[in-house]
């Protein structure tokens, strides 16, 4: 992965499609405002639990302004603030914190929240509930955590979706992680609406549109380039799910990095068109380090390929001043 100037009379030529949108969403805006914000109202330090986004170099700027990562609630000292990440939260996790006193911030992204309350919906109506997505996903975590234990079932794949069983057939709804795979979602709803011909989906679409917007654009993309690079951590979701719907669209290669470091330039070998993206977690300046990173090996021409404007926000919270009082 060796990353040295070339002289610019040795540079081969290089087009990069950059597919817009890419990189930040709304909801991820909104979490690292809070983290943000709360420092500003307390001061350092300010905990999180878990990763507030999943991104490396998100985490460690919050880290140097005075964040501190924690596992779990025991680990916030008594009279802390403490910020729950975008991924949402078991209603175990908001429980506890009120237990121990702490204040605290729910940062969970409103795409998500409203999933939550989707599934509550259900079970109160009487509804096993069947939860498309990823085993050990912290946002599947939060969103079963929201009723009781059995109510909801996750299906991860389509052999899932065939073998499904629930206590009543006439009662059943489904839901979906946030950030899958739009036509994977598609196909195992499918199955699933042929199975239980009542099945009751969501009011509006589950996947949101951060991740359905950056599938589109990915996807236009992909069939013109000879190598495809996503830049997003490993641990997210979305920007997988990126790394997937490139191949899929006809991309000979497609790579996940997490940042310019991780390239090797040996993918590069007869590559004359790159696509390059990002994950809803992953800051542009990550893109324009590997677009840094091209120029030095490469004579660039840069061409933005963009499918739609998102002028999505969401308001943060505001941040607590002085522990609840309970009871």
């Amino acid at each position: 992965m060796e990353d040295r100037d070339l002289a610019t009379s040795e540079r081969p030529e290089l087009t990069i499609l950059l597919a817009g949108p890419r990189g930040f969403c709304a909801g991820v805006e909104r979490a690292i405002r809070i983290v943000e914000r709360a420092l500003e109202v307390h001061g350092p330090p300010v905990y999180v639990r878990h990763e507030i986004v999943h991104n490396r170099r998100v985490v460690e700027e919050l880290e140097r302004k005075g964040a501190v990562f924690v596992d779990e609630l025991d680990q916030v000292p008594e009279g802390a603030l403490v910020i729950f990440s975008a991924h949402g939260v078991p209603k175990s996790v908001p429980a506890e914190a009120r237990r121990r006193r702490l204040l605290y911030v729910d940062a969970t992204c409103p795409l998500v929240f409203k999933v939550h309350r989707e599934v509550e919906r259900h079970v109160a109506e009487g509804r096993t509930v069947l939860l498309v997505g990823h085993a050990g996903h912290p946002e599947v975590i939060g969103t079963m955590g929201q009723v009781p234990p059995g109510t909801v079932l996750l299906v991860e794949t389509l052999d899932d979706a065939e073998r499904v069983t629930v206590p009543d057939p006439a009662r059943v709804a489904y839901a979906t992680q946030t950030t899958l795979s739009v036509a994977d979602a598609a196909a195992i709803i499918a199955v699933l609406e042929r199975r239980f011909p009542g099945i009751k989906g969501p009011r509006g679409e589950d996947i949101c549109y951060a991740t359905t917007n950056r599938q589109r654009a990915v996807a236009a993309i992909a069939p013109k380039v000879d190598l495809f690079l996503v830049v997003g951590a490993g641990n997210s979701s979305n920007s997988r799910r990126l790394v997937e719907t490139a191949l899929a669209a006809g991309a000979p290669r497609a790579q996940l990095i997490a940042d310019a470091r991780a390239i090797d330039w040996g993918w590069f070998a007869g590559v004359r068109r790159l696509g390059l993206s990002a994950g809803a977690s992953a800051p542009e300046i990550l893109v324009e380090e590997v677009i840094a990173a091209c120029r030095r090996r490469f004579s660039v021409c840069l061409e933005e390929h963009r499918l739609v404007e998102e002028r999505v926000s969401f308001k943060p919270p505001p941040i607590p001043v002085r522990a609840p009082v309970f009871g």
